[in-house]
């Protein structure tokens, strides 16, 4: 059954998935996903990200021409070109954001506000709308985002470390003899991958507690915390933080984006087309 109300579309291009997501005003009304990882310039892409990109393209195929294109990318030069082809079978002009130095309800206090990643942007302005008091805004993803709003809606600074598995896949490329496999958490690790992802999930949850320790000092209060990203579940069960898990943390700060700044703020990727 098609919808009657406006569509939006909005895209989270990220460094080795795609999701996406439409909107009709209300809910999202349909989602999907895609794996795309990277590649050096110039480097044939895998089958992987070849067969990720047709799937994107099948799934768009089929589905209503929306009225808006969000778009929130910081992949390669490569994928967001393809993006824009895929983009050009509807008439909506896509919108490629990047971060500002104020926008709903949000300030920026980044040093240079515009090098901000447009993808935690996006997050900090859907953590603002969900909570409208300070907190810790986490993306668990290939690497992990630790990003702190004060209860003004100051974004006040963050940290970026490695992801659960990049974190492990640096330690397998950088070590002599560590064996390869599917880890798990144990409070006692005995199997060296155990040990491997035990060690990546807490050295992740730790960066995220002494983040919310810094920022309670300066709330007076403890903040909440809140998560998306792939390990987003397996890292709120090592928190010591109140935690909110935010399947497309993303995707809603796109879609507030596109609700409160209609015309412009974004423009188009001209490189892409």
């Amino acid at each position: 059954m098609k919808s009657s109300l406006p569509l939006l579309l909005a895209v989270d291009s990220g460094n080795t998935r795609i999701q996406w997501g439409l909107h009709d005003g209300q809910d999202w009304v349909r989602q999907g996903a895609a794996e795309v990882a990277q590649v050096p310039e110039g480097t044939a892409r895998t089958t992987e990200a070849k067969d990720g990109l047709a799937l994107l393209d099948k799934e768009w195929g089929d589905m209503e021409e929306p009225v808006q294109i969000m778009v929130s990318h910081v992949g390669g030069a490569g994928v967001a070109e393809e993006l824009s082809r895929s983009f050009r079978r509807w008439q909506a002009e896509p919108r490629w954001i990047t971060a500002a130095a104020y926008q709903c309800g949000v300030r920026n206090y980044y040093a240079e506000p515009l090098q901000l990643g447009c993808d935690r942007w996006a997050a900090l302005i859907a953590a603002w709308e969900l909570q409208r008091q300070g907190c810790l805004v986490v993306d668990a993803g290939t690497a992990m985002t630790v990003d702190t709003l004060s209860d003004t809606g100051e974004f006040l600074g963050g940290i970026i470390t490695p992801g659960l598995a990049l974190m492990q896949k640096a330690l397998i490329e950088n070590t002599a003899a560590l064996e390869q496999g599917n880890g798990k958490f144990c409070e006692y690790p005995d199997r060296t991958v155990d040990a491997m992802y035990t060690g990546a999930l807490l050295a992740m949850a730790g960066a995220v507690d002494r983040m919310a320790a810094i920022l309670a000092a300066t709330l007076g209060r403890v903040p909440d915390c809140i998560l998306s990203g792939g390990a987003a579940q397996q890292l709120q069960a090592r928190l010591d933080a109140t935690t909110v898990v935010v399947d497309n943390l993303v995707l809603d700060g796109l879609r507030i984006i596109a609700r409160e700044t209609p015309a412009a703020v974004s423009e188009t990727l001209g490189s892409a087309e």
